[in-house]
This record gives structure tokens, sequence and C-alpha cells, in this order.
């Protein structure tokens, strides 16, 4: 089994969660720690983030929820901490990790640990990578610019600000003027969260087969 950790909130991070929760087993994928936003710590800055935005008690947890749900961990303290990299590097020993709405930066010692890579997603558009709306709030951006629609890329988390080298971009998603940006969270996280399942999945069959390769 590809163990596989998952940082994330909110919708993307809940269909994110629950996509791998369905399809992974099947696929040889075992989720085996999630990481989530509290909203009420000050290191998640959520003047800067989509917490900024008016949305309900149930969306801050709905993530935590999923996950005990299925009998997972969950952490919600800051990464970047030897409580953390301990359980991260001895405990749940991620193959793979994918950030999927989070508000922290990740250092180097956590995106260089899974074996397949650490993946983030990110809203933009096809304007060359990276993108201008590289930041905390690319869906703001977006609606400022007058866009009607969004991609959104699957990249390598490296040690700049969504910067990192580009592994593929989502189809376009639509969305109407007067759409919010806790609108587009709910709109896009369903598509996005088959995006990523189909992505990491072909990284996990590539691997096992330059593996059988090195073997042969």
């Amino acid at each position: 089994m590809i163990r596989l950790v998952i940082l994330g909130s909110f919708y993307r991070g809940y269909c994110v969660l629950d996509e791998f929760l369905t399809r992974g087993p099947s696929a040889g994928i075992q989720v085996v720690g999630v990481a989530t936003d509290d909203p009420t710590q000050t290191f998640i800055s959520k003047e800067k983030r989509l917490w900024q935005y008016p949305h309900e008690l149930a969306e801050e947890v709905m993530v935590e929820q999923l996950a005990h749900k299925n009998g997972l961990p969950v952490y919600k303290g800051r990464v970047k901490t030897e409580a953390f990299y301990d359980c991260y590097e001895s405990v749940w020993r991620p193959d793979i990790c994918l950030s999927a709405t989070f508000g922290q930066r990740i250092d180097q010692r956590l995106f260089s640990f899974p074996r397949l890579g650490f993946f983030n997603l990110h809203p933009c558009i096809a304007d060359g990578w990276p993108s201008r709306y590289a930041g905390p709030n690319p869906f703001q951006g977006l609606k400022d610019d007058g866009m009607s629609h969004t991609q959104v890329a699957f990249h390598h988390v490296d040690d700049g600000f969504d910067s990192g080298t580009l592994v593929a971009m989502s189809e376009r998603i639509g969305f109407p003027p007067n759409a919010s940006v806790i609108d587009l969270h709910k709109m896009t996280s369903p598509l996005v969260a088959k995006f990523a399942f189909d992505q990491t999945l072909k990284m996990v069959e590539q691997a096992a087969l330059q593996a059988d390769a090195e073997v042969q």
C-alpha cells in the first residue's frame, strides 16, 4: 500500500480526503494521516485566507470529522515543530503528500520526506507557471481580474510560494460573475478531488513500473 498524508481544510480538503477514502484502497493507496486548519489559531493568518469570509462552524471542522469517522489521526497544530516532525517521519511515514487548502507553509524537511513527492492543488489559470495567482487567496485574485473560469495546478511543493514544478493543469471550470470566494470553493472542490486522485494514481503507477524495470 502507498501511504498518503493529506493536509487540507474546507471543501477542497474534504472532497480530496473523501475521494481517496472512497477510491484509494482499491488502487493501493491508503490515507494514514490528516493535518487540517484550526482557524482560531494565529499561525493560520485567517485575514489572508478563506477563513476571512462568512462561513459556518461546521465548515471549519468538516475535514477533521470525516477523518475521525474513518479512524484516521488528525493534527491541528503547527507543522514546523518537533512534535509534528516526529509524527510525520516515524508514525505516518508518507510515500506521498497532498496539500488541499492548508493554511501553513511547508518547509524542506516536510516536502523532501515523501519518496514520491509532496504536491499542492492551487487555483489559477493557464497564464504560465508559476501563475500570477500564487498566494493565499487565488480565487479573490481571479474575481478581481474579472475572470470567468479557473483551473487548478497540481504542482510540487518547494521553498517558494506556489512555485514548485508543475505536474498537470486541470480542465477549465467556469463560474458566474456573482460567485463568491466561498461559492468557488464549493463549486470546484469535487472536480479538483477527482483530478488530484487521477494525477496521484498516475504517479503511483509510474513509480511501480520504474521499480519493476529496475528489478529486471
